[in-house]
């Protein structure tokens, strides 16, 4: 996981800090951000103190009806050792309290001249990108008919190789050899290179090669949804490989499953056609057609029709 720093919000939403700078190192821990209305009211049972607090023109106002006691000790309670930092929207005064208070607890109080709304959406995505869990899988990641394959397989079984043709068949390439993968979501990964080696193709013999110098921008891409392992293996003779693709293996990375295939490997198979048609079918499949399930259904009924006879 990403580490976010209340800096890095400010650097990227372009906030005027307005007291606290002590505690701009503050880390972010949880892309939740809390509106303090109830908090506002006296209520602070609950508060969810390690989130980046939010204060618009419905909290201000109310904040503005109170008594200077009350406000006082609402700004003195909003304000602890573990808030990473309060921001206040719409270019909006902030109040001397809440500076006296932050200033004593080292909480950055920030200040956007966006709407509440918009800022609370903005934040919660780059903070839910920011804060994903993230791995990192040894493979390949080719975008094959649009859809995102993870490549994997022992050292040398020919997943650069198989890259390269697919590159050249006029696929792009996303990562080589070190797949850092995110779930964004729910049944969402994300898979991206590392800044090191974006671009970069690794073939044996022939040295690293740069895909987008050679082959244009067009033949590779920054990330791409992974929804489709295909796992390469050398063959053996001993293993019964599935004939029908009745049978769906599965792969988990985190909370999400995709489905994954296994691919033998020996002279004279073309992976990268096997690839792309892999590719095709799994899309066939996600629109309801599966020519292995019609298959065997045409040969249920082929076998109860010569019983009857």
């Amino acid at each position: 996981m990403s580490k976010v720093t209340v800096k890095d919000i400010i650097n990227k939403f372009k906030l005027e800090l307005i007291s606290g700078e002590e505690g701009i190192d503050r880390p972010i821990t949880t892309s939740d951000i809390s509106r303090p209305g109830l908090e506002m009211a006296g209520f602070f049972e609950y508060y969810p103190e390690e989130r980046l607090q939010l204060l618009g023109k419905t909290e201000l106002t109310f904040f503005g009806m109170l008594n200077e006691v009350d406000q006082k000790v609402r700004m003195e309670r909003l304000c602890t050792d573990i808030t990473p930092g309060i921001i206040i929207t719409r270019g909006m005064t902030v109040p001397e309290e809440l500076i006296e208070a932050s200033e004593r607890e080292a909480v950055p109080v920030m200040r956007s001249t966006m709407k509440t709304s918009k800022l609370l959406s903005q934040l919660t995505n780059y903070l839910e990108l920011k804060l994903a869990p993230t791995t990192a899988v040894h493979g390949v990641l080719v975008d094959v008919y649009g859809v995102g394959v993870l490549i994997t397989g022992k050292s040398g079984v020919g997943k650069s190789e198989t890259a390269l043709e697919l590159v050249k068949r006029g696929h792009r390439l996303v990562a080589d050899d070190c797949v850092e993968i995110r779930q964004e979501d729910q049944d969402s990964l994300v898979g991206n290179a590392p800044d090191l080696i974006e671009h970069l193709l690794e073939i044996r013999g022939l040295g690293i090669i740069n895909v987008m110098t050679l082959f244009g921008a067009g033949a590779v891409r920054s990330y791409k949804r992974i929804t489709l392992c295909i796992n390469l293996e050398i063959w053996d003779a001993a293993k019964q490989y599935d004939r029908l693709g009745l049978d769906e293996e599965k792969m988990k990375i985190f909370d999400s499953v995709i489905p994954r295939l296994t691919v033998p490997v020996r002279p004279g198979r073309n992976l990268a056609v096997i690839i792309e048609v892999a590719a095709m079918n799994f899309r066939l499949k996600r629109m309801g057609v599966n020519a292995a399930q019609q298959f065997t259904t045409k040969l249920s009924e082929t076998i109860r029709e010569g019983d009857d006879d």
